[in-house]
C-alpha cells in the first residue's frame, strides 16, 4: 500500500564526493574543479604565456558569435572590491529614468503654477477675480 508523502528509509542518501575524485575527475557532478586547476597551473606559469593563451570565453548558441550591449540583461550585483571600476556610473533603468523625469516635469510645472504662467494658475487668478468682485 502506498504510505503517501513519507518514503522508506533507503531513499534520499546524499552522496559527497571526495577531494581526491574530483581531482581526477572520476566524479560526474562538478566540472568547476577542473577549470580551477587549470586555471592555477596557468597563474603559475610565466606572464608572457598567459597573455598568449588569452581567449575569449566559449558561449552556448548565438551568445558567443554575436556581441550585444543588452541593457535589459541582469547586471552583476555582487562585485569584489578590486574589480570595482569608480569611474563608471552605472545606467539607471528606462523606469527610474521616467521616474526622474517626471518628477522634474511636475516640478516645473508647480514653479510656473506659482508664477502664474500657466492656463490653470490663469484660470484660477481670473476666478479670484471675479470672486473679489462679487464680493465687494
Amino acid at each position: 500500500m502506498g504510505r503517501g508523502k513519507f518514503k522508506g528509509k533507503p531513499t534520499g542518501h546524499r552522496n559527497f564526493s571526495t577531494h581526491e575524485e574530483l581531482i581526477s575527475g572520476s566524479s560526474s557532478r562538478p566540472r568547476t574543479f577542473k577549470r580551477e586547476e587549470v586555471k592555477e597551473d596557468v597563474e603559475e606559469g610565466s606572464e608572457e604565456e598567459i597573455e598568449k593563451e588569452e581567449e575569449p570565453e566559449k558561449r552556448k548558441g548565438t551568445l558567443g558569435l554575436i556581441e550585444i550591449e543588452n541593457p535589459n540583461l541582469v547586471k552583476p550585483k555582487n562585485l569584489k572590491a578590486g574589480n570595482v571600476d569608480m569611474e563608471k556610473t552605472t545606467e539607471l533603468s528606462r523606469r527610474e529614468r521616467e521616474e526622474i523625469e517626471k518628477q522634474k516635469a511636475h516640478e516645473r510645472y508647480m514653479r510656473l503654477q506659482e508664477q502664474g504662467k500657466t492656463e490653470q494658475a490663469r484660470k484660477d487668478l481670473a476666478k479670484e477675480q471675479k470672486k473679489g468682485e462679487a464680493r465687494k
